[in-house]
Order: structure tokens, then sequence, then C-alpha cells
């Protein structure tokens, strides 16, 4: 079964346009899927140097595949030059809710008592 899944991933700086443009295509084309979404967020610095660089060019992908393929995609960035850092999450396994405040789990909860019961 197909799943929904979103892959930020950071090219080095030093790559330059045409090398970077063959990267998004290949990792794209790997997926499968002919509707995968590129969002290229462009250029951004780093919070703390990552292997001494400062800054990477970040792209977003989104695409629909069977779970095995986020693995494969992930082992060929492992070893490809120019890839600082990658991240996949699973989008059909993440469930927001907005405006519901969730309750910690494993507190219990505490029985108030009013004065006026505690006297009778």
């Amino acid at each position: 079964m197909k799943r929904h899944y979103e892959c930020l991933y950071i090219i080095a700086n030093n790559i330059n346009e045409e090398k970077r443009g063959e990267l998004m295509t290949k990792f794209s084309k790997m997926t499968g899927d002919s509707h995968a979404k590129l969002e290229k967020w462009g250029l951004k610095k780093f919070a703390t140097p990552i292997d001494y660089k400062k800054d990477g060019y970040y792209v977003l992908m989104n695409f629909t595949a069977l779970p095995d393929v986020p693995k494969q995609i992930g082992d060929l960035m492992n070893i490809t030059d120019g890839i600082v850092r990658y991240m996949f999450v699973c989008k059909d396994d993440v469930k927001i809710k907005k405006g519901v405040k969730a309750k910690p789990e494993g507190r219990p909860e505490k029985k108030s008592e009013s004065k006026s019961e505690e006297n009778k």
C-alpha cells in the first residue's frame, strides 16, 4: 500500500546549479511518483556549522510511494557527495488536531472535592 512521504534534504553550497538540478531529478525519479512535488527553499544559513559548512540549499520533496522507497533513497543519499543532511517523515502517521490540547498520558486526574462534602 502506498503512503505519503515528505523528505527535506540539504545540498552543500559548493555544488554548482547544474549538479544540484541533477541530484533533485535523480531523487524525485527514485520515488516512482510521477506527481512528486519539489519545493526549492533555496540557500539558508545553518544555526550551527555542519561539517565546517555554514549554509546549504534546502529542498522539500512530497511524494507517494511504497514503504521501502524512503529507505532506498536514504541509502543513496548517504553515499552521495553533496548531500549534507536529509530527513523523511511519513505523513500518514502524523495526526494533528488543531485547537485540541492533549492531556499528558500516565498521570491520574485529581478529584476535586468541595469542603462542604467533606464535612458531611
